[in-house]
Formats: C-alpha cells, structure tokens, sequence
C-alpha cells in the first residue's frame, strides 16, 4: 500500500500559481475525476499535532517547499493572526493537493513496490484542517457534514483523549470512515500498543493495525515503521523525512528479528481480523492455503476498504504510526487515505428535505422523491391528479436542476470580501450562474469561484460535482445554506425544489456572554455591520440587545470562543468598539401559573392601522414530567424550544385545507392564512420570553398558552401578522409581570464536564470537584454518553453494542513493556489516564484550566458541554445576584 510512492515524492512539481493575481483556468483535468476525489477532514485533540502533520502533507505533495513549523508562526493552513499567536487551529482552513504528486506531463507510471492501483495514480485530495479546542466544535461539526472521510490523530502519549472521543462520536453520527494516525511516538513515555486497545475500548471499533513502530534494538529510539498490510520495513532518514530505506521481510530477519517476529504476529492479526468481518477474505486466505503471509496484500487493501465503507455495527479501524514533527509515517497515512477513504461517488447518500418530505439525494434526481412530495401534497389537497402526470412534472423539474451546493462556511476575507466555501453535492456551480438560496429565498449572481489553498487562491470557471471551492461576491449566504442553480430565465426554481434543504446545522445555546459597546455613536453602525459579518461566519454566536439599558450583547460557547470574537472584530474587522467582561448567561423561570390575561395591541405599523388582541396563560415546565393543561391534539401548534414550550389554541377557528394544500378558515380576513397566523403569534411570544420580570434574564422552564378568539381577538383587515405578534408579545409579557413578587427564580447552566488526568491527581481533582466547586461526580472511567447539545443530525440511531474487551484486541508491546504485562488488564497501570464525568455549575468552571493544570502537573484537559439549565437554591441565588451587582456598580 506504500513503498515506493515515497521516491516520487522527491521529484517535486511545478508549484501552485500561489502569490500571483488569480487567473482563469478550466477545472477539468483526468485527476480530478470524482474516483479520484478524496474530501477528508483531519479531526483530533488539542494539541495532537493536526496542523503539524497537514503541513507535512503538503510538502511531500509538492504544495510547498519548506516545512511549516506550529512554533514558528510558518504554517500554511493555521494563517490567521490569533492563530499563529496562540498556537492552535481557530478556524478549519481548506487546502487542496495532490497525492501522489502529479508529475509534468502523462500521469505517473506505477512503480515497483507499490500494491495498490489507487496510490499508482495521481489524486485530488481535498483537505479541512479543524480545531480541536471544545470551543470549537461546532467548527468542527460544519466541516464535519460536508467530509467523505477524515484521519483521526491521536497523541501517541496521551492516547485517546476527551474531545477525541466527542468528534469521533460525532463523525460516527455522519457515518464517516476514518482511519487513526498514532502521531509523536518519538516522545518520551508513546505507547502505541496501549493507544491501540484505548481506540477499542473507548472509541468502539476494532483496531485493524496497518503498521507496528519501529524503535532500534527494541526500545530505543524510534526511526521508522513495520508495514503489516505489504510485510516491509520503512526506515526514515534523518532530515526533512523525504529519504526512506526499505526491508523486505527477509532483510528485517537478519536487520531485527524481533520487529520481524512481531510483523508475522500482527499479519496474522490483521487477516484473522477481516476474515471475521469480510467474506472475500475469508476465501483469499483458504486460497492461500491458509498461509497469512500469502494473502496479496491487494486483497489486503480491498478488504480493509470494504470493511471501512460498511459502517454498521462494530467498525473497522485502520490504525497507522508515526511521528510528524520528526517527519516519519506521514506518506504511508497519505497513500491510506488515497487507497482505504471513500471517493464522493462510494459515500451514503446525502439527507435532503424537500416539501415537508425526507429523503436521499440521489432519489430526489431520479425524481422518485418528487413524485412521493406531490403525491403528499394531493392527498392533502384531495385534487385528482394522475400519477403520470405527477412523475412528468418531476422528471421535468428534476432535468433542469443545474446543481445543488451546501454553503458549509462564510469567512471575510481582508484582500477578496466575503468568501463562501461550498460542497457541490450534484451538477456543477458555474461562473456568473445564478444561485437561489432555498434558506433565505433569495437570488445572488455567482461573479467569481475560487479553488483555495489555504489563505491563497486560483479563480476557476466551474466547481464540479462532489468538489470544494468558494463563491466569492455573495452578499446574503450564510453557514448552514442550500443554494441550487435553476436552467431558464427565471432565477426561482419551481416549487417544491424552492424549499429544497441539504441537512441544516442544529446550533446549541450560548453559555457565555459579553457586552460590545461603540466608542462613539458614529461608530455604531459599522459596529453593527461586523457583528453581522461575525454572524454569518460563525452561527454560534448570538447577538442580542439589553432593552433596558439598551447594550448589545455577544453570546458563545465559552471563554476563548468569546476572546476570539473580540479579537476578530477589533483586529480583523477594524471594528472602534471596546467588549466587557465575560459573563455567564442565566435564565429565569417560573414558580408558579399566572391567570389568563388578555392584551389588545391597536396601533399604527409604518403608516398603516393595526390591531389584534390575544389571551395568554403562564405556568411551569418540565419537559415531559408537567402535564398539559389542554388537549394538545386540539392546538393549532405546541412547539418546545429553547426549554420552552408554546401552545396555540383557537378553538373556534374553523380550520380546513384547501385545494392547493393550504390551511385557511373562513374566520381570517383574506390576506392572513393560518400558518402566517401560527408563526406571528409565536414570535411574538418568543420576543416576549427573552426577558424574564424579576431578573431581565431570558426565561425558561415555561410552558405559555396563548388563546384566540375570532370573535373578540381579530378585527377585519385591521388585523395584520404584524400586529398579532405584538398582541402575542404584549399578553405574554403582560402575564409574566402578573405572576406575584418573588415567583420567578434564577436558574444556572449546569455543565457535563469530562476531565482527563493521570492516576496520581485523580484524588485532588475530585475532591475539588465535589467539595469546592459543588459538583456532582458521575462516573468514573466510563464510556461518556453524548451530551443533550450534541451536533450530529444522524438519520438513523447508532447501534447500541457492548464494549470490547482490550484483552482480545491485538496490541504490539509497547517499549520497556514486560513480557508478562500483556495478559494483564491494563488498568493495573498506575500511571494510565483516568476520566472523571461531573456534574458542575459553570459559573465554578470559569477560568477552571488553570486551577486544573496546577492540580495535576500540567497534565490535566477537559471538556464540557451545556447540560440543562437548573434551578438555584435560595443561598445560590442571593450570591449570585449580589455578585452582579457589584459587577455593575
């Protein structure tokens, strides 16, 4: 699968034209051929060597010509100033090469030594470097849905960490292969057996290991890597990792006949592994006559990449060594993305929302998805329509469907404006075509496309299907939208595939906020302009404004989240404004149900009469523990958000559907329709619940009952959505204020903490926990379920399968491992990680990783994630308010 790929990498190809004024070039070439596409996402801990191992990527590709260095500020995809400052991945940067390097002229010859026909040719790989700080997974998450495979890193050292297992759970959600790349085994105390049987023990596969390392004489220095799959040994000279000596099985015998000894072992391993999960091999190795050093290492490659593409039930996980900063391992892990990860054609069949219905992609372009979409809609409609007709209609729709994109991510760029970064998912976004976003219903010319590498840029005239390029000049596009190009004159698909959706991004609520103030009132609309811009980068970030004291405030996901955006909105954004202290954003709920109170809104709206009245009723919730006081099967909507629930009665409104599949009653004035009834009493009641009547906080834990009467609450025309969301707000505001003093309460975020230390600290870590922070310990050394704002939109759950046993994974000893050690569990370990899941107050989280970090040596991490919010006891509450307070004066 490797091996001589690695003497092509040393003839380096013409360079990028990176640097240069973009020029127009036709993005058709025979490598980027869809078989020949990989779109893959390295995904990892802080501090795992992600960006390391990406910048080594690209020099052996030939995209660069020196070696970026993290410590030096030289890197390639980590461009941004904060980046380069602080040392880590901020925002998840798109880069494209090609692996094998293509050679000036015809594609490469396929040399001696290499045993896959995959990695003989040249492929476009399409690479997202992401985050791995907690703060950033929703960063992670959007990358994440648009990939096709992905190179999980782990610390060699630290083995499996907290937020690994987050994102591996995550990609599990998107049904994602990944293979694992075991990086810095060169460092003092790498275990690599030990991290093998940790990624089947806590990441729930079973590890099919590829390469064993390669340490001298057995526990010395580590130079190079044993090849399972092809039984050779690589060694990497010292230097800049391109000079690579390698030894058959032969040669290992006389150079190391242990490391030799211990490649026969994890050989039959790895074919013992496979045959128990794919049938072809099972009949290659009785081929074979049983022999597991005769099985083709082709047959190899093929069974590992069947197995990896199946995900269902308990995976297969390739496993590969190395160590990137002392350049080892890095061109074998590129020929196994090349050779083992998915082209966009072998990928499940991407989500789609259409018309109410769900469905695949591929469904909706063979037209079966619009046929059961109009279907639906005649049935509600009851007009009679034959189903030939129906599937024409379809098929002639479908047929004009030039392609559909995901706009996976928005960043302002300082030099080329607003760049937009899309997945084509079908067809091809041309130059100058026309874009209909199907989220925001709106048309935006495409006047310049872009391939990126990294912060530079080649300006293209088509992104093809199954590619990732960038729309530049989009003024509307958001993180999260669906844009299609239509063929004819008019700019708006027909309906149904105007409301097409590729999977949208479920964001979670905001924990943190901080006040932004302008330093003067001139200033303040460009203030608001980059707070826009942030928005549509980063849809994590809430935006709101204290109608009190009339200060805007920016919400995220914790406290680098937070500092971040300050600093790309003063440093970056070049907004004059000056950002508060952080803050921890709390809710207020309810102790007790408010009578019925009835508010009639009349008033002029721009010019224009309105006026509407509704009836609305407070009272607790507990999701499903508070029973409803109605009949939720009569209400016209009950919908929970946020931890709240709205119901929305009108009992004598006569509602029937029409002909097209609308609701209407004969009640409404002619220009208002049930559903726009439905929505304006709704947001008026959402705008209501933002500010709670004791504290100002936003509440929770409410259920709100608004009530309409036709008679008495609608008045002809006079009555438009406009005002029925102000009658809505006003007696939903009105009813809070109504609740007698002293009936609301303060509630907290309670946070779901997984903290990672050594043996040695664990007592002080959870003394300090349960006793100082007033939190609750969960478990120790336990799988972590998902926390309740997890990102993954996953259509079918994740089978429940029981953990494996460590014992029965194969593992190669690890250095100044003893013999004996092997056949004991090893939590025997004295200094092995242990997992502590808690239950804390955030409020007692902020500013928690130094503490931690003096608690366990510096060796301590954790994550967390937004729980629930929970009520505060009178002493708790009487704290915190007095400590706010003081924060104010």
């Amino acid at each position: 699968m490797v091996a001589a790929v690695f003497l092509r990498a040393a003839v380096r190809p013409p360079s990028p034209q990176i640097g240069l004024r973009p020029r127009h070039i036709t993005w058709v070439t025979p490598s980027l051929r869809l078989d020949r596409t990989r779109n893959i996402g390295i995904i990892a801990h802080i501090d795992a060597g992600k960006t390391t191992t990406t910048e080594r990527m690209l020099y052996y590709s030939g995209f660069t010509r020196r070696l970026g260095d993290v410590d030096e500020g030289s890197t390639v995809t980590d461009f941004l100033p904060a980046e380069r400052a602080r040392g880590i991945t901020i925002q998840s940067a798109a880069i494209t090469f090609h692996w094998p390097p293509e050679s000036a002229g015809e594609a490469n010859p396929s040399p001696p030594g290499v045993h896959s026909p995959r990695s003989a040719v040249s492929h476009t790989v399409n690479l997202i470097d992401t985050p791995g700080h907690a703060d950033f997974t929703f960063e992670v998450m959007r990358s994440l849905r648009i990939l096709d495979g992905a190179v999980c890193i782990l610390d060699g050292v630290a083995g499996v960490e907290a937020q690994t297992e987050q994102v591996w759970h995550q990609a599990s959600g998107y049904r994602i292969p990944r293979v694992v790349y075991v990086n810095k085994l060169d460092r003092d105390g790498a275990a690599f057996g030990r991290t093998v049987r940790e990624v089947a023990s806590r990441l729930g596969g079973w590890p099919a290991v590829c390469q064993i390392p390669w340490f001298e004489g057995g526990n010395g220095r580590f130079n190079g890597v044993a090849d399972v799959v092809n039984l050779q040994g690589l060694r990497w000279d010292e230097g800049d990792g391109k000079g690579v000596k390698m030894f058959s099985l032969e040669q290992l015998d006389a150079e190391d006949v242990q490391l030799a000894q211990e490649l026969r072992r994890a050989r039959v391993a790895l074919v013992e592994l496979l045959s128990e999960h794919d049938e072809t091999m099972i009949e290659s190795f009785f081929d074979c006559e049983e022999d597991h050093l005769a099985v083709p290492s082709l047959h190899i490659v093929e069974s590992l990449r069947r197995c990896l593409h199946q995900q269902t039930g308990r995976n297969i996980i390739p496993v590969f060594a190395g160590a990137s900063f002392r350049n080892i391992g890095v061109q074998p892990l590129l020929d196994a993305v090349v050779n083992l990860l998915p082209s966009p054609v072998e990928t499940p069949d991407p989500e789609v929302s259409i018309g109410g219905v769900k469905g695949g992609l591929r469904r909706l372009l063979s037209g079966d998805l619009l046929v059961e979409q109009s279907e639906k809609a005649t049935a509600k409609g009851k007009a009679k329509k034959k189903p030939t007709a129906i599937q024409a209609e379809s098929r002639s729709a479908v047929e004009k469907l030039q392609g559909c994109a995901l706009a996976f991510k928005v960043v302002n760029d300082a030099k080329r404006g607003v760049l937009v970064y899309v997945r084509v998912y079908s067809g091809s976004l041309d130059r100058n075509s026309v874009l209909f976003n199907t989220n925001l219903n709106i048309s935006e010319r495409a006047p310049r496309l872009l391939k990126m590498y990294a912060n530079d840029a080649v300006e293209v005239d088509s992104i093809p299907e199954g590619h990732i390029g960038v729309v530049a000049g989009l003024k509307h596009a958001r993180t999260g939208d669906t844009l299609v190009t239509y063929a004819g004159n008019k700019a708006t698909p027909p309906e149904p595939l105007n409301s097409l959706q590729l999977r949208p991004i479920t964001v979670p609520p905001p924990v943190f906020f901080a006040s932004v103030e302008p330093h003067s009132l001139s200033e303040e609309k460009r203030l608001q302009d980059s707070l826009g811009m942030l928005l549509r980068e980063d849809p994590s970030l809430h935006v709101t404004v204290d109608e009190d004291s009339g200060q805007t405030l920016l919400s995220g996901m914790g406290e680098l989240h937070l500092e971040i955006a300050r600093d790309r909105l003063i440093n970056d954004l070049k907004a004059k404004a000056s950002m508060g202290r952080i803050e921890i954003g709390y809710r207020e709920c309810p102790l007790a149900a408010s009578g019925p109170v009835t508010q009639v809104f009349d008033k002029e709206i721009a010019g224009r009469k309105g006026k509407a009245g509704c009836t609305a009723t407070i009272e607790p919730f507990d999701g499903d523990t508070t029973p409803p006081a109605v009949d939720e099967s009569a209400a016209l909507s009950v919908e929970t958000i946020d931890g709240n629930q709205i119901i929305i009665l009108a009992p004598a409104l006569d509602v029937a559907i029409n002909k097209r599949g609308i609701e209407e009653s004969p009640l409404l004035p002619p220009t208002l329709d049930v559903a726009t009834l439905r929505s304006a009493l709704h947001n008026g009641c959402l705008a209501a619940l933002a500010r709670g009547p004791q504290f100002t906080f936003p509440m929770h834990s409410t259920r709100v009952t608004l009530t309409l009467d036709p008679t008495t609450h609608i008045f002809g025309n006079e009555t438009t959505p406009s005002a029925l969301s102000a009658a809505a707000r006003l007696a939903t505001g009105a009813a809070l204020r109504s609740l007698p003093a002293g009936n609301t309460a303060l509630m907290e975020p309670v946070m779901n903490v997984v903290i990672t230390v050594d043996e040695a600290s664990l007592g002080a870590v959870v003394h300090d926990i349960s006793s100082s922070r007033g939190g609750h310990i969960v478990s120790l050394d336990e799988d972590v379920p998902l926390p309740a704002t997890d990102l993954t939109d996953s259509p079918e759950p994740i089978e429940d399968l029981p953990p494996i046993d460590p014992a029965k994974v194969y593992a190669p000893p690890d250095p100044f491992q003893s013999a004996s050690v092997g056949d004991v569990d090893i939590s025997a370990s004295t200094n092995r990680p242990r997992t502590i899941t808690a239950k804390v107050p955030l409020k007692e989280m902020v500013g928690y990783l130094k503490h931690l970090r003096s608690l366990s040596a510096g060796r301590g991490t954790f994550v967390m994630s937004v729980d629930r919010f929970e009520k505060m006891s009178a002493p708790r509450q009487k704290a915190v308010l007095a400590d706010l307070r003081g924060e104010y004066m």
